[in-house]
């Protein structure tokens, strides 16, 4: 099932024998959709579960504008979110020491054996070959949501989402975002955890 998915791949072929972090470094860098519903499988035993379990996931995290029903993010009527969810996730998944390696690596050798397997690599998130600070996040593309990106990126400790969807200068539009935000705004301590607010 994972081998026939469309769009997207790393190439996966029936049968294969694969290593997790291989699929999840090639979901994120090269959109593997293949990948993803390996993943899915892996984890739930099929893709509807697994979906089941990201829409259970969104709302413990208090997110309202967001259904999934594939791990891929192929188009799907029912499929859909907004710039300010994807956002909240991504603040959510950059606490993860493992995805925030993953999002951030320029590109990843991949373990899989055979001579012609696809094995190298090569992060599609331009951001963080072009960004001063870039870590991370995810492109994605369909024709009906247009090209999408998530990116992330931290600077003097102060670290910084940017959402664009459905636009075609999404890297610059993305960048002016982010250059916004550390432009107009600086990080300030309003209180520690040591220190007491009432005496």
């Amino acid at each position: 099932n994972a081998a026939g998915q469309e769009g997207s791949s790393i190439y996966l072929t029936a049968g294969e024998k694969i290593t997790m972090k291989d699929l999840l470094y090639g979901m994120m860098l090269r959109s593997g959709n293949d990948a993803a519903t390996a993943v899915a499988e892996a984890i739930a035993g099929d893709t509807e579960t697994f979906a089941e379990l990201m829409n259970e996931r969104t709302a413990s995290l208090g997110l309202k504008n967001s259904h999934f029903v594939n791990p891929s993010g192929l188009q799907d009527e029912n499929h859909y979110s907004s710039a300010y969810d994807l956002a909240m996730i991504t603040r959510q998944a950059l606490q993860n020491d493992l995805f925030r390696k993953i999002v951030s690596s320029k590109t990843y050798q991949a373990e899989r054996k055979g001579a012609d397997a696809y094995k190298y690599f090569y992060n599609k998130n331009k951001t963080i070959f072009q960004y001063e600070g870039a870590t991370g996040v995810k492109i994605g593309y369909t024709t009906a949501a247009g090209r999408c990106l998530v990116t992330s990126a931290e600077r003097n400790g102060t670290e910084l989402i940017a959402v664009v969807l459905n636009d075609h200068d999404w890297f610059e539009d993305a960048y002016r975002l982010l250059d916004y935000g550390f432009e107009a705004f600086e990080r300030v301590v309003i209180a520690r955890a040591e220190t007491p607010l009432i005496s």
